[in-house]
């Protein structure tokens, strides 16, 4: 029982519960957007009743299709990957990019065997070719000579 009450009470579990109960009120919230907002809204550009998009069906040997109702869940799940594109997506790989561009400002590359090393090494641990690191090397000259 220590093993599983460590499994439950484990960060990554909590983060989880708190994401998916956080996501099914999301959920709830768009799917009120989609209903009383955008639906009338596309009513509006239409022709100014309020189309009910839950009610739209046809009919074939006696089996009913609501593509209505589909209609209201694909307006749905499309704002909801919006949303989740554009405020976290967007946002991380930014960040992302950030950190990244740091990293590159303290390593190169060798350019002999083409590994990662720091910025200031003199000599590489692959391949042990000797390097000038980039505060000693003499300012304004062309790369190559």
């Amino acid at each position: 029982m220590g093993g599983f009450k460590k499994f439950l009470v484990r960060g990554n579990i909590v983060e989880l519960a708190v994401a998916v109960i956080v996501g099914a009120t999301f959920s709830g919230l768009v799917q009120a957007l989609v209903s009383d907002l955008i639906t009338p809204l596309i009513g509006a550009v239409t022709g100014g009743r309020r189309p009910n998009f839950a009610d739209y069906s046809f009919t074939v040997n006696g089996s009913q299709f609501k593509y209505g109702d589909f209609l209201n869940h694909l307006l749905s799940f499309l704002l909801i990957a919006a949303v989740i594109y554009w405020l976290i997506v967007v946002p991380m790989n930014r960040l992302i990019s950030l950190f990244d561009r740091d990293k590159d400002a303290t390593t190169k590359q060798c350019p002999e065997c083409l590994s990662d090393i720091p910025a200031e090494a003199r000599r590489c641990a692959q391949c042990t070719i000797a390097l000038i690191p980039e505060s000693e090397k003499p300012a304004g000259k062309a790369l190559g000579g």
